[in-house]
């Protein structure tokens, strides 16, 4: 008796409460019941940034399968990376983080974390030059004429070390350095993160690669000439409505924090950074940089497809961008939960819309 009594009070009162309800309230009752049922239906709001930490030492740091020093070395974090926290451990000496493709255990005594890291993270931003001509001359000096010390090939990627308007001071190798014309690269900004031990060996291999060519660098021909793509745009209309459509066959793919590729998964601004790339736009690799210097702001009534629309969470920075895809709609790297979607543009507070290509 005390079971029925527990199921039916709740039914009955249930319905005694419908009776005593206008009747003008019901269709928002529907609609409510509605809404609670299809959650998923509404746009998802960013998801909370995550805690970061960023590698201080003098070389580098080893990333562990397990939080101890006999744990199996999995990766390594070069001073500067930055890893995503994901706990810390109870007498809070070790880190699990997500760096990269690598997942495993630090030290926390080499890493910034908290504040202090989140004051150095544009900080850590590095900028890389790849190389856009067949073959391209490293120099000892920021000069046409100073001596050769090695070259590059087309599609090799190299860290910028200052950048001097039309030279290039870059590592070369992993103990030397030197210059290149800027003219004959693309450059882009990323943050460094570990290394699996296969992709440490990998870069190794290219830097003893690079020392080999110093040894022959005095036979080098000349720089050679970029090679444009060989499509065109007859108008910034046509490149506008190309942009899009390419962005649009990413839709689905995976969103990843500090990832550089539109194919295996990126970030909001790594969204639009990489397909602005594509077309010879270089703009910022943050959300920020992209409001501060990408292209000319603009009014929303002069929004066109192709444009960048810029978003703010804290009132006061650009934490989020998004690519206008126009109808009022936008395609971006939303959150690791709902990677690349389609959303209305004024799903949250905008703070700025930039115009790159024209």
């Amino acid at each position: 008796m005390k079971q029925l009594f527990q199921y039916y009070l709740p039914l009955y009162a249930s319905v005694v409460l419908l009776t005593i309800i206008p009747q003008e309230y019901l269709p928002k009752l529907d609609a409510f019941s509605y809404v609670s049922e299809h959650q998923d239906l509404l746009p998802a709001k960013e998801e909370p940034q995550p805690d970061f930490a960023i590698a201080q030492v003098s070389d580098y740091v080893n990333v562990r399968s397990l939080p101890d020093t006999e744990g199996e070395i999995v990766g390594t974090l070069k001073n500067g990376a930055i890893a995503e926290i994901q706990s810390i451990s109870e007498d809070g000496a070790w880190l699990e983080i997500v760096s990269g493709n690598v997942t495993g255990y630090v030290k926390a005594e080499y890493f910034l974390s908290g504040e202090e890291a989140d004051d150095l993270l544009n900080q850590s931003l590095h900028t890389y030059a790849a190389i856009n001509a067949d073959r391209l001359n490293v120099r000892k000096e920021a000069s046409s004429t100073a001596q050769k010390n090695g070259y590059l090939k087309e599609g090799e990627q190299v860290l910028v070390l200052e950048d001097l308007g039309e030279w290039l001071h870059i590592r070369y190798t992993d103990t030397s350095d030197g210059y290149i014309a800027k003219e004959y690269t693309q450059l882009t900004e990323s943050y460094l993160y570990a290394q699996t031990p296969e992709e440490a060996k990998e870069e190794q291999a290219s830097y003893n690669t690079r020392l080999g060519r110093i040894q022959t660098a005095k036979y080098i021909t000349p720089d050679a000439k970029i090679t444009f793509p060989a499509t065109t745009y007859t108008s910034n209309e046509e490149l506008r409505k190309a942009i899009v459509e390419n962005a649009m066959q990413y839709l689905g793919n995976k969103y990843v924090h500090g990832g550089n590729s539109l194919e295996t998964g990126t970030d909001c601004s790594g969204f639009t950074m990489l397909l602005f790339a594509q077309y010879g736009y270089s703009i910022s690799r943050t959300p920020a940089g992209q409001l501060e210097n990408a292209g000319r702001s603009i009014d929303y009534s002069e929004i066109q497809p192709g444009d960048i629309i810029c978003y703010t969470s804290n009132g006061s920075t650009c934490t989020h961008v998004a690519l206008y895809i126009g109808d009022g709609q936008i395609i971006h790297a939303a959150n690791k939960r709902k990677g690349v979607v389609i959303y209305n543009a004024d799903y949250d507070t905008i703070m700025g819309i930039k115009n790159v290509i024209d």
